[in-house]
């Protein structure tokens, strides 16, 4: 099976949690992970990572805790698996620096590199901002929000 890391799919959740709130909002690791499921020392080394790519801001202290280091518009799944894993490649062969004993010619290994692209364009695309907007807690906020905002406002009018 082709898979990410389960460091990776934590780290998306992560930054998922951080982009559901509102920007700036600064939360706590064990926050972070009681509500996302998340075992609070792997979440540690994660942050550690996020953090080292510029993802996430920590601050320590009364007031602290994490935040995004960016809008959530400006962070792909790309950006997490380069931070997380060092980057998307479907084939050892293609990573730079290993030879392969096939070298150009090998079609198989031009193929594994298409592929690569193709997932490592649609990632980049796949913001958080996105990702907020499609669940469906934002969804059923949002619907509310806009069902409040239509309500007919009473004034009340002097009799005098």
């Amino acid at each position: 099976m082709i898979g990410i890391s389960r460091q990776s799919d934590y780290a998306a959740r992560l930054v998922l949690h951080l982009a559901c709130l509102e920007p700036g909002t600064r939360v706590s690791i064990p926050e972070i992970s009681k509500t996302r499921l998340l075992p609070a020392p792997f979440t540690r080394r994660i942050v550690g990572d996020l953090v080292k790519a510029g993802i996430l801001n920590t601050l320590r202290g009364t007031g602290g805790g994490i935040r995004l280091a960016r809008p959530a518009t400006e962070i792909s799944l790309l950006d997490i698996l380069e931070a997380v894993e060092g980057g998307v490649v479907l084939n050892a062969c293609l990573e730079g620096g290993k030879p392969c004993v096939f070298g150009q010619g090998c079609l198989v290994q031009r193929a594994w590199g298409d592929a690569t692209d193709l997932l490592r364009r649609h990632l980049a695309t796949v913001t958080f901002d996105t990702l907020v907007g499609a669940s469906p807690d934002h969804q059923a906020a949002h619907s509310q929000r806009a069902a409040q905002a239509q309500k007919p406002v009473r004034r009340s009018i002097p009799l005098s």
